[in-house]
């Protein structure tokens, strides 16, 4: 299975009476400055562990944004990977027979080892080995979570973090439910792991469960190429390499959002678009990732 994600055009602002746009001189915003330059200057390595469709764009996404890659499909490979590096991610998109044993083992030993994760919840609530294998992550549950709103709400309801009633499960891998129908999921979910969640959609949502931030930006060719948001998980680690989860995601979404709205510039169709996002990201500075499109819920 693919998964793309879903961010508005450049052209979209914050302008919700329930949200403050983040001041200037926000701490926050010489946090995503700091873990952008930190990216940079060390080159972090985070693993990934994702699907076969997008692995070549989640790996050129982690270097383009300054850290480095390794990719593993063997739990042995992934466990030891993981006492040298930082952070990993973790994606359940095209999954393998094997993987049902295999995933809960991983994130047993890194929970082991405290060791921080991302896990991108792709298509939840599709088939008994995925819900086999996210339920067996509760009890050794992720760092960050990022998804769509509707594989957020479902694994909410899986977790039995939330009884809400309202979203569904995701068409295929495509989100049905609309962020604002994820807020609470999402806030629960960040509150049950004691880390941050990162919700993509046409603004983006992320949240510790207490402060609340929503992110513009990007582009709408996002939803026109394969692994926009698997890419964005890999992403999403090599910031959890420098930074606190909260940070981690807030960064990796306002990093990609600078690059879908540069990119789109150059672009003349989904095929070059990718080309120059690559690039976009390479070319974002610490500075205007920090001065990305942000505002935080009163």
């Amino acid at each position: 299975m693919t998964e793309s994600t879903m961010t508005a055009s450049s052209s979209t602002h914050l302008t919700p009476t329930h949200l403050t746009p983040l001041d200037a001189q926000d701490p926050l915003r010489e946090r995503l400055r700091a873990a952008a330059q930190t990216v940079r200057d060390t080159t972090p390595l985070a693993q990934a562990v994702t699907n076969f469709v997008t692995i070549n764009f989640v790996a050129n996404a982690q270097l383009a944004a300054g850290g480095t890659a390794a990719m593993s499909f063997l739990p042995d490979d992934v466990i030891d990977t993981a006492k040298i590096c930082n952070a990993s991610y973790i994606n359940v998109g095209t999954l393998q027979p094997y993987y049902k044993e295999a995933f809960p083992e991983i994130a047993k030993a890194f929970a082991g080892m405290k060791h921080p994760w991302v896990l991108d919840p792709v298509a939840a609530g599709i088939g008994g080995t995925r819900t086999s294998i996210l339920m067996a992550f509760k009890d050794y549950p992720p760092t960050v979570i990022r998804g769509n709103a509707s594989e957020i709400i479902t694994l909410a309801r899986m977790w039995g973090c939330t009884a809400q009633a309202e979203g569904t499960r995701p068409q295929g891998v495509e989100s049905v439910d609309d962020v604002d129908t994820a807020h609470d999921a999402a806030q629960h979910l960040a509150r049950f792991i004691g880390g941050a969640v990162a919700v993509s959609g046409a603004i983006d949502l992320v949240t510790d469960g207490d402060a609340t931030y929503r992110l513009t930006g990007g582009s709408l060719y996002m939803t026109k190429i394969t692994g926009a948001g698997c890419s964005l998980g890999g992403v999403t680690a090599t910031y959890l390499a420098v930074t606190d989860p909260l940070t981690a995601a807030v960064a990796a979404s306002a990093h990609y959002n600078v690059a879908g709205s540069a990119a789109e510039g150059a672009a003349h169709g989904p095929g070059s678009f990718q080309t120059e996002f690559v690039d976009a990201l390479w070319n974002a500075t610490p500075e205007a990732i920090a001065k990305a499109d942000i505002a935080r819920e009163n």
